[in-house]
């Protein structure tokens, strides 16, 4: 069987356009394998572990409940900002707005980790297909005096990524909460919390927890973003005095 590469290659007339293409593209960005370094930190959940907050399946689903709604307080609106005014202007606003709302120095060192690398995936990935990410991620890592003009925190580039690539923002957001609860349970996994198997099977079951806090946090203006798990946040302020760690946060 012959395949018609002319078809399948960019370069050679693949319409980038349709929708089917572009939906190519979005489920690129919500592949595990897309190296935006996620692995390396489990949200808090191995200093979770550590100070015993969490000990057994049932407090874990107990810790993804809270994750997932202070996501959706705190994160969503910015995802949500981003989709809707992808450019560079809302993108600079909303990054240091975010960076003077974080005051936990693991997370915030989490999010401009996470973020930079997926500004940096999405330029080189989308080059052909939406320059436009490569121009602001240039654009945006000079300036006259020679100092970074963003932070690259995460939601408002993974909005903003999702805006670009035709992503509507109801979808946007509840790719965001996927890929956080995708996230933390890999961690748990990797942290011997669960099996493999029991890991699958938990992450079917909480996304209905994750849907209905998606509906219940979603289309919120910055203004409305808000910290409502300050226990999660403390303990994951104490991942850097662990006397062993796996993950960075």
């Amino acid at each position: 069987m012959e395949i018609d590469t002319e078809s399948e290659n960019p370069n050679n007339g693949f319409d980038y356009s349709n929708s089917a293409a572009l939906q190519w593209s979005q489920w690129q960005l919500l592949d595990s394998i897309l190296p935006t370094g996620g692995f390396a930190h489990s949200l808090g959940l191995e200093a979770a572990i550590q100070t015993h907050l969490v000990s057994t399946p049932q407090h874990l689903e107990t810790f993804i409940s809270h994750l997932l709604d202070n996501t959706g307080s705190l994160l969503l609106p910015y995802v949500y900002s981003a989709a809707i005014s992808p450019d560079g202007q809302t993108w600079h606003k909303l990054d240091k707005m975010l960076d003077a709302t974080l005051t936990n120095q693991v997370g915030r060192k989490a999010s401009t980790a996470q973020g930079s690398a997926l500004m940096r995936v999405a330029a080189s990935v989308y080059s052909e297909t939406q320059p436009c990410l490569k121009i602001m991620r240039d654009a945006s890592l000079c300036s006259a005096s020679g100092k970074v003009l963003v932070c690259f925190h995460h939601a408002p580039i993974f909005g903003l990524v999702c805006g670009v690539l035709g992503m509507d923002s109801t979808t946007a957001q509840r790719a965001y909460m996927y890929t956080t609860l995708r996230d933390v349970i890999s961690a748990a996994t990797r942290l011997n919390l669960v099996g493999p198997l029991a890991a699958a099977v938990l992450q079917h079951r909480m996304a209905k927890v994750a849907e209905a806090l998606v509906l219940k946090w979603m289309n919120r203006s910055i203004e409305d973003s808000c910290q409502i798990a300050p226990l999660l946040d403390t303990v994951q302020g104490c991942h850097p005095y662990l006397f062993s760690r796996l993950f960075c946060s």
